[in-house]
Formats: structure tokens, C-alpha cells, sequence
């Protein structure tokens, strides 16, 4: 699969087909890759690299990463990459996926960033827009932030708080429901609570994903959860109606909020 958006090429591939690619000669260029595959447990991996030579490297982590099972290359169609620009990019690319926390990152060292002249920097950073836009686009949202800015949303939390220290902040987007990295769940649950919400709520602390600290857990970073209410019933350790359960500061409802939202659209 080939796409093209201004200078930038992209070429999206199974690992398999690798070894057929042997007589393209666009993938005997300068480019970044990223390499895309799933642990053990189901969890997203990403590996981000750069080369002179794309096929040559790929085939080389055919025998060193066996993780992945599909690729996706950017080169330039005008063949105007060299090896500053892909260093830029390679340290870019594994910023964006960090801050974005979604895939695991199988880089085991961070690339070092060149230095470039601010024309191509500015132009670097134009291809990674693109290369944003398009890795969204195939269906990888390893550089798209956890909380939704759309204009919908914008400036709008909402609030939960209840009995064993549950005080949690959070907001809906368009993958869910994304609780805040700080935000507190009840330290204990209550005999009724479904099943399915504790072994979440286990598998959570196990991860990591929320630590002890005092009378509660804390979460370490922004979680997106499926649903509001599912959201709600691990910060309050108890079933919940997210719908209800999150407020804005004005003691407006989730449901209302979105009522209204509807309305005005």
C-alpha cells in the first residue's frame, strides 16, 4: 500500500512480503520506519527506527525483532532525505509516541536528535504531520494524545467525588472515557461490585497503572477507559452510571452535558 502527500511517501506493508520486495527500488532509500505488533498479554508495540537503506534494515529485523508483523515507511519521493533529517525525525517520532503513552515502545535506547538548520527543521516538522496524520489514518494512534481536544470538549472536566477516597477528574472522547493522571480511586471496593470491574481494577494495580498512596490509588498517567461508567465504577471501587456520577463544576451532569451538546449541533 503507497501513499503520497507532498514530498513524503509512505509504504505500508506485512512482514511477510518483505522478502518480495527485493526489486523496489523506493525502499533502497533514506527513510524512518515503524514497525507495529502486539505482546504476549495483547498490548500495542511500536518500534521506531531510520536508515540509508530501508530494505536493508528491515531484513535484518526480520531476524532480531520478532514482535512485528507489519511496517510502515516514510522516504521522499524526491529522494531529498539525508541522514540528519531521518536522525531529526527517528528522535521525533519516539518523543510523540512517549508523550502520547498509548503503544509500548521497543526502542531500548531513546535516538539522539541531530542538528539541522531551522529551514529543516521547519520542514521536518511538516513530515511529521503528516506522518501523524497518516499513522492515524491506517488505524495506529500511537501519537494521538490520550485527552480529546476537539472543539466539543474543550475546557470541559469533569468531577468525581465519593466516600474512600475516590476524587477523579476526567473527560470523554471520542476513544472513551480518559481519567486524569493524578486522579484518586477508593481504596477498597464494596461486596456488590460486578466481577468484571474487579479483575479490571486488579489488573490495573498489577500493571501499575494505579499505585497505593495513602487511603487510595493513584493513577500514573491520563487512562482511557471504554465507557463512563466504567470509568466511574473503579475510581468509586462500586457499580456506577457514569452518566450520572460525572459532573462538571457547575454540578451539570454528564448526561445533561451531552444532552445540550446534541441540541447545540
Amino acid at each position: 500500500m503507497n501513499y503520497q502527500i507532498g514530498p513524503e511517501k509512505l509504504i505500508k506493508f506485512q512482514e511477510l512480503k518483505i522478502k518480495e520486495c527485493t526489486d523496489r527500488e523506493d525502499l533502497i532509500s533514506t527513510g524512518v520506519y515503524l514497525l507495529f505488533g502486539k505482546d504476549d498479554d495483547g498490548k500495542d508495540l511500536v518500534y521506531i527506527g531510520e536508515a540509508e537503506t530501508i530494505l536493508k534494515r528491515l531484513n535484518q529485523h526480520l531476524n532480531q525483532k520478532d514482535f512485528w508483523n507489519e511496517a510502515i515507511v516514510f522516504i521522499s519521493k524526491d529522494e531529498n532525505l539525508n541522514k540528519a533529517h531521518i536522525k531529526y525525525l527517528e528522535n521525533r517520532l519516539h518523543e510523540l509516541a512517549k508523550t502520547a503513552n498509548r503503544y509500548k515502545i521497543e526502542n531500548y535506547i531513546t535516538p539522539t536528535q541531530s542538528a539541522i538548520s531551522e529551514p529543516d527543521q521547519a520542514e521536518m516538522e511538516e513530515f511529521l504531520e503528516n506522518i501523524k496524520m497518516l499513522v492515524n489514518t491506517l488505524g495506529h494512534k500511537v501519537f494521538e494524545e490520550k485527552r480529546d481536544f476537539r472543539p466539543r470538549y474543550k475546557k470541559e472536566t469533569f468531577y468525581l467525588q465519593a466516600a474512600r477516597g475516590a476524587d477523579a477528574k476526567g473527560e470523554p472522547t471520542s476513544d472513551g472515557f480518559v481519567v486524569f493522571k493524578g486522579s484518586k480511586a477508593a481504596g477498597s471496593t464494596v461486596p456488590s461490585i460486578t466481577q468484571n470491574f474487579i479483575n479490571l481494577r486488579n489488573k490495573l494495580i498489577d500493571e501499575e497503572a494505579i499505585v497505593k498512596n495513602n487511603h487510595s490509588f493513584e493513577f500514573v498517567d491520563d487512562f482511557i477507559f471504554s465507557s463512563p461508567s466504567t470509568a466511574a465504577s473503579i475510581v468509586l471501587g462500586r457499580n456506577a452510571n457514569g452518566l450520572t456520577e460525572w459532573k462538571l463544576k457547575n454540578g451539570k451532569t454528564l448526561k445533561e452535558f451531552e444532552s445540550n451538546s446534541v441540541n447545540r449541533f
